[in-house]
């Protein structure tokens, strides 16, 4: 999917581009898949602000995507591509012969009229269809890849992702994630295959606050342009350095190239860290 730029008539127009918007084929959303999404600005159960930077922003209906696909062994036909302002990417919407509708994550070569599966036994290798990791060849793209079978997909779900098959081996699959991680996933897990839509989406240049308003986005205020009492980084006549070790949060804990995973069970599955 190209993205349009457009000559610079303005100033937040020289520097911005966006989704040329080729590959939708229906614009209005299927009414029996979407919620009304309430936004909450980045504030908790209790009203406190958790997120800073967040308010505001377009009006949104939460399309209804189905990550699990179990409608196992019975066919669906692409009867749409369609926007999803929830995500990069593009979704489907398909019809299984039963009848219902549901939306999927869409990869890059679908179009209407295309028809995929999902099972939990071997069939054929083609963009979308969707079984377990002990049936795919190695060195095939993967996308919307469970880590808990029956869970539904978790991980490889944003635009232009795919990870890459590498290895099976006894109970396990090993698959080179997007980040470039090597990590070990069990071979009972459902994925599709393919790489998920919109790889362009990356390359889109906002340009302007205004867009970024739209999306919900705040205005942030650097730390150094803040008076003492407000942030660690504040104080000092013009332009002063942070005068610390290493970058600070508001409240005084390390920020900027600090990890932040927490240790859990699964690490011992990541054989090799992203670079």
């Amino acid at each position: 999917m190209p993205i349009k730029i457009y000559k610079p008539t303005s100033a937040g127009r020289r520097n911005s581009s966006v989704d040329a918007f080729d590959d939708i084929t229906k614009t209005e959303p299927e009414k029996s898949l979407i919620v009304f999404r309430k936004k909450h600005s980045g504030r908790n159960n209790q009203g406190k602000i958790t997120t800073r930077h967040q308010g505001g922003g377009a009006k949104q209906y939460y399309r209804l995507v189905d990550f699990r696909q179990d409608k196992f062994d019975m066919p669906a036909k692409v009867n749409a591509i369609e926007y999803d302002p929830n995500r990069g990417a593009r979704i489907a919407l398909v019809e299984y012969t039963d009848g219902e509708k549901r939306y999927v994550l869409a990869p890059i070569g679908f179009a209407p009229g295309i028809e995929f599966v999902s099972s939990k036994s071997k069939i054929e290798i083609k963009v979308g269809n969707r079984m377990p990791l002990e049936y795919i060849p190695v060195g095939i793209m993967v996308y919307n890849i469970e880590l808990t079978p029956g869970k539904g997909g978790e991980i490889v779900r944003s635009a232009g992702a795919g990870a890459q098959i590498v290895a099976l081996e006894g109970d396990h699959a090993t698959v080179k994630m997007p980040s470039g991680e090597i990590r070990k996933i069990l071979k009972n897990c459902l994925a599709s295959v393919g790489q998920v839509s919109n790889p362009d989406h990356m390359h889109v240049r906002w340009g302007k606050a205004g867009r970024m308003r739209h999306k919900g986005k705040r205005p942030e205020v650097r730390g150094k342009a803040m008076n003492p009492i407000d942030h660690p980084h504040g104080g000092g006549e013009g332009n002063q350095p942070i005068g610390l070790k290493h970058p600070k949060t508001p409240w005084g804990k390390p920020a900027l190239g600090v990890k932040t995973r927490k240790k859990k069970s699964s690490d011992k599955l990541i054989i090799q860290r992203r670079k």
